[in-house]
């Protein structure tokens, strides 16, 4: 039976979950469809359910726990009544109103379902994912010597020797952050060049705390309860290496979460969500916030804010509809 609803939250997060704390507090009774439980980021609380210690959320002088974090956010939704839909959006129209849902706990073929919801207003906040290297322990070491976020990481690694997988602009960024706290950066390139633009290429080069390995990828993570040393195999040779690391940061890319929305709203060459005067999308009705359409910050506060944002032209959006 489809379930009608004034806003839908689609994917949680810090994002969606600041949206949906100050959707609730606003009387519009949002619905939030978290996600599913996965290894990956789109899971729901999004990316810092893969996340240890967070130091640099404001308001926790000594830290919290990724998980604990979204879990406070979680609660703080649920207290001011969001109705939080344990599953994820798979199909969505927003070729005309109300919005049309339909989520991955429905049984049957989609084309033959009715929608699981219809809503006056979507907020999408879906995030992004960042893309791994795929070897073994990969994840299960996240927080715990393996990170994507220097900004968010480097901290806990002063006085250490330390990797970067990529040879990109990002990679190049990640690389010259750490050296403010590392005591060695090695940046790990599949190819014998660059991708990274000349100018960051050049200063990554010119920092006498890099050390750049050529043609050579990450085969295995060394280290029980965290890393303590990678083997890297030459692509050329084939011969393997092991270099004595604390830390590995992978800066590969990062994926937006927006398969679903393709055809529906306006996507940018990466397929982030374009946002226009604060958060609204191309189509009048849809918001989106969060890594979903942030491909330069990529940090919780700036997602949380973003959140907020969502909320209020959501909720002015929905008043403007009433009173025209």
């Amino acid at each position: 039976m489809t379930q009608k609803t004034k806003v839908a939250i689609v994917g949680s997060g810090p994002a969606g979950l600041t949206a949906a704390i100050y959707s609730a507090r606003a009387n519009l009774s949002p619905v939030m469809i978290e996600g599913e439980i996965s290894s990956t980021s789109d899971q729901p609380g999004g990316q810092l359910m893969l996340t240890t210690e967070i130091e640099n959320f404001p308001g926790f002088i000594n830290g919290i726990d990724g998980p604990e974090l979204m879990g406070n956010f979680k609660a703080q939704a649920e207290r001011f009544g969001t109705l939080i839909h344990s599953a994820k959006v798979s199909k969505v129209d927003f070729s005309t109103r109300p919005f049309r849902l339909w989520t991955t706990d429905q049984v049957g073929d989609l084309n033959d379902l009715d929608p699981a919801y219809e809503t006056d207003s979507v907020i999408i906040s879906t995030g992004a994912r960042s893309l791994m290297l795929g070897v073994d322990r990969e994840i299960e070491l996240i927080g715990h010597g393996v990170s994507t976020c220097a900004t968010c990481d480097g901290f806990f690694f002063r006085g250490k020797e330390i990797a970067v997988v990529g040879g990109g602009d990002s990679a190049m960024e990640e690389a010259i952050f750490l050296t403010k706290f590392a005591t060695k950066v090695y940046v790990t390139v599949r190819r014998h060049e660059l991708r990274a633009s000349k100018i960051m290429a050049d200063r990554a080069m010119a920092n006498t705390k890099i050390e750049f390995i050529w043609e050579s990828v990450v085969s295995e993570l060394i280290g029980e309860n965290s890393l303590e040393a990678i083997v890297l195999q030459n692509r050329a040779t084939k011969e393997t290496s092991k270099l004595l690391v604390t830390g590995l940061f992978v800066a590969i890319g990062h994926v937006p979460n927006t398969d679903i929305f393709q055809g529906q709203i306006d996507l940018d060459e990466n397929n982030y969500i374009i946002t226009h005067d604060g958060t609204y999308t191309s189509v009048e009705g849809v918001f989106a916030c969060g890594d979903v359409q942030d491909h330069k910050y990529r940090q919780a506060i700036t997602a949380a804010g973003s959140g907020c944002m969502a909320a209020i032209d959501t909720e002015r959006w929905l008043e403007h509809q009433v009173t025209h």
